[in-house]
Order: C-alpha cells, then structure tokens, then sequence
C-alpha cells in the first residue's frame, strides 16, 4: 500500500523581529532606533498564487531628539517609546508557483495588502488622546519551504496609520508652547521586518 500525504491549505507559524518608526521625532528611517517585536499568525491557502493571513504582532517603537542634525529637534529635546499590540489581515500574492508537488517551485517572493487595528501605549502620555489606531499593513517578503512541513520566510512591512499620537506628540491647536507640537497633517507611520517559522498542516490518504 502506497501512502500519499496531500497538501493541506492551513498553515500556522510565528515571527521574531524588529519594529522601527517615522514621525515627528524620526522624520526618516534611522537604524538607531530600531527595537525587538514578534508575532503569530495563521496563513490559508486557496490556491498556489494566492494567500490569506491573520497576524497578531507586538513589539517596541522609539525615537529621541537628541540624535537629530535638525537645530528645532535639537532644542525641542522630546524622545519616546511605546508598546504596540496589532491584529491584522492580509492578502498575499506569491509571484512563483508555490505548491507542494513535485518539481513545483519550493520557493516564492511576494507582495501583501490588508488592513489592521493598532493598540499602542507611550510610557508617558502627556495628553488626552486616543491610544488606538487603524492600520494599512503593506510590503514584501519571500518564503521557502525547507522541508515538508516547514517552512521559513523574511518579510518587510509598512503600516500607515490614523494617528500623530504614536509618539505622544500631535499637533495641538490649544498648547500654546508651539515647539512641543508636532505636525498634524503628517501622520504616524511604523515598520515591521521579521523572520518566521511556519508549519503547514497535512493529512494522510491511501491513493
């Protein structure tokens, strides 16, 4: 008797990785202030082109003044870190054909879209404003199966928010003390690169 192992569309895994931030503090990427994060997700495959993932994603953002070339960041002297919770959905398009058949690609990069719900907590909140946000997740990645049923992936997101509070600095029109303000028209934006570990679930059937 010949056993067959059949692909199964459920996947589960779990990433290690980094948060990073730009905003009022940070206008532009800076490796400095990069800080530790992770996550666990659940992946659904319908089909080999297409992928739909539930992600649950925690970590640190940060930033200071202090290292700014800028004279008005400089005199302003503000730093921050905050906690953040994240819970998402994504859509995945994987470019190659990845499926689990023999001489099929083992292998796939891919591009993701969703949208998402982020809670965030500054250690020191200095104003009344909400502490949550929604959340455009978007980016990159490349995944690879090992071995059946492991597999590895390395992704670079970005999630554009609602909110300039992230940082615990917003534009606000009743503070008078013009440089503690930030801008209000330039929204909070943080980043997520991780590598990850998944498990693909599959069943035994007799041909």
């Amino acid at each position: 008797m010949v056993l067959e192992a059949k692909a199964q569309k459920i996947e589960v895994g779990g990433g290690l990785g980094a948060f990073n931030y730009k905003g009022d503090i940070s206008p532009s990427f800076k490796f400095r202030f990069v800080k530790p994060g992770g996550s666990l997700f659940f992946r659904y495959n319908p089909n080999q082109a297409l992928s739909l993932r539930a992600e649950v994603a925690a970590g640190l953002v940060g930033a200071s003044d202090q290292y700014s070339k800028d004279p008005f960041q400089k005199a302003r002297n503000l730093s921050f870190r905050s906690r953040i919770t994240e819970i998402s959905t994504v859509a995945e398009y994987n470019f190659l054909d990845y499926q689990e058949k023999r001489y099929a690609v083992n292998w796939t990069p891919y591009v993701f879209g969703g949208i998402g719900y982020s809670k965030f907590k500054p250690d020191v909140v200095t104003d009344n404003y909400k502490t949550n946000t929604f959340v455009i997740p978007y980016g990159v990645g490349i995944k690879y199966q090992i071995k059946r049923p492991w597999n590895i992936g390395l992704e670079y997101g970005t999630r554009k928010t609602f909110s300039d509070y992230i940082d615990n600095l917003g534009g606000d029109a009743k503070n008078n003390d013009k440089l503690q303000q930030g801008d209000p028209s330039r929204k909070d934006t943080y980043y997520y690169i991780r590598l990850s570990v998944s498990y693909t679930f599959y069943r035994i059937v007799c041909p």
